[in-house]
């Protein structure tokens, strides 16, 4: 890419996944590891929902370990309730929240001032808004909490930011600065951007929503339902190792390596091009300023037998954070029976716990209740006005229809209706 030979003149854009955000991880990590100057040389950061959360690491410099440990904890967690999401002591954004109160340093907000962009959606016009000044760090938080909502699946009141609700970007703008030729773009999803998943499947369709385009195929609709519900850590520890092969594949294709580790995994050596083929497709490249190398060839996950040998420290901070709790009590409650016997108790302890979570949400949102209550009653009555306008515009307009309609007048003669607008000069018919 030719844009990327001036330091500053390229930004990132990672995309909302969820919990398919430690793809982001993976594909950092790569860049980190062997091209360091793609991530300090970048103008600009953006990115939505989890997205951000990866954009942000990556400017107070958190290292792969930290990453991994925090993002995979969360999905551990989940694994631990037994309703998954729907259970009463699901709550990710708090659980969010606080780790950004104890891991941020404190000039947090001067570090991502100018460098960092934040996707938000505006509730509830739905307009896209993009924060790239925050005055302090809980401002920060606050922004990264917003990018984080998923209306009523984190909850039914969206945050606020400077006075305003604000819902996740990856509802209005997913991919920020997708169209940009001077952004890299990264997502988790099959699809056509610069680093993600390479599908091997022959469908051509692809949907466009949310400033971002996914090929319409079973396997992004899996992705889609383990960015909302990961079944295990393991699986989504997997997409993180997706992310560094991808990003290899990405900068493999446009010469930003200095030897070809891809080809290693899948043969000796590389195959000679075929017919002069490839070396035409190679020269038109470079004389459009891009040298691509399209020969580079798409490695799995399942291709790579010992993954410690491309990222020792990737490989060992996912080993570390997919380790379980290694108590007798946690054992027995992951095993077969302990499984069985929670959900048979089911009936008896959720009764209990959905007071005791409630309660303690209720005890936490008491501070926010004048503000929020006042943001309901804001709403239902711009609502309400809305409605009001509309049924009396179409009751008018039903009124005035008979009103308006006049008796039959018999055939307009020509000239009738130049003759009653007073702008009009008539003008005698010449004689031939």
């Amino acid at each position: 890419m030719s844009c990327l030979e001036e330091e500053g003149s390229w930004s990132l854009s990672f995309a909302g996944a969820g919990y398919l955000g430690l793809y982001h991880v993976g594909v950092t990590q790569c860049l980190r590891q062997r091209a360091p100057r793609l991530l300090q040389g970048a103008q600009c950061i953006y990115g939505s929902s989890s997205g951000a959360l990866n954009a942000i690491s990556i400017i107070c410099g958190k290292s792969v370990d930290f990453c991994c440990s925090h993002l995979l904890g969360l999905a551990k967690r989940l694994e631990q309730l037994s309703l998954g999401v729907f259970h009463p002591a699901y709550t990710p954004l708090e659980h969010i929240r606080q780790q950004l109160h104890d891991t941020l340093p404190d000039n947090a907000h001067i570090l991502a001032s100018r460098r960092l962009g934040i996707s938000l959606t505006r509730w509830p016009n739905g307009c896209n808004f993009i924060a790239t000044d925050f005055a302090t760090r809980d401002e920060l938080i606050q922004a990264l909490v917003c990018t984080l909502y998923l209306p009523f699946y984190c909850g039914l009141i969206p945050p606020e930011f400077r006075g305003e609700r604000y819902v996740s970007g990856a509802l209005s703008n997913n991919l920020p600065f997708a169209d940009c030729p001077s952004t890299i773009t990264v997502s988790p999803f099959y699809g056509t951007v610069d680093i993600c998943p390479q599908s091997s499947s022959a469908s051509l369709h692809e949907l466009n929503a949310f400033n971002a385009r996914f090929q319409i195929s079973t396997k992004n609709f899996f992705l889609g339902v383990i960015s909302l519900m990961p079944p295990n850590p393991e699986v989504v520890a997997d997409n993180c190792r997706q992310g560094y092969l991808d990003a290899l594949r990405f900068l493999e294709r446009r010469g930003l390596t200095k030897e070809p580790v891809l080809w290693t995994l899948v043969s000796e050596e590389p195959p000679a091009p075929v017919g002069g083929t490839q070396d035409a497709g190679r020269d038109r490249g470079q004389k459009a300023g891009l040298s691509l190398n399209w020969d580079v060839p798409n490695v799995q996950v399942k291709d790579v037998p010992d993954f410690e040998q491309l990222s020792p420290e990737l490989e060992a901070a996912l080993k570390k954070a997919c380790m379980r709790d290694p108590s007798p009590w946690a054992c027995c409650r992951r095993s077969r029976p302990g499984q069985v016997l929670t959900y048979l108790l089911l009936p008896c302890t959720l009764p209990l716990e959905c007071i005791y979570f409630r309660s303690r949400r209720l005890v936490a949102w008491l501070p926010d209740m004048p503000a929020a209550l006042c943001w309901l009653q804001g709403l239902l009555r711009s609502l309400a006005l809305e409605c009001y306008s509309r049924t009396k515009a179409q009751l008018l307009g039903l009124v005035s229809l008979p009103a308006t309609s006049t008796p039959d007048a018999g055939p307009l003669q020509p000239g009738a209706a130049a003759c009653r607008d007073p702008s009009v000069e008539l003008r005698p018919t010449p004689q031939a």
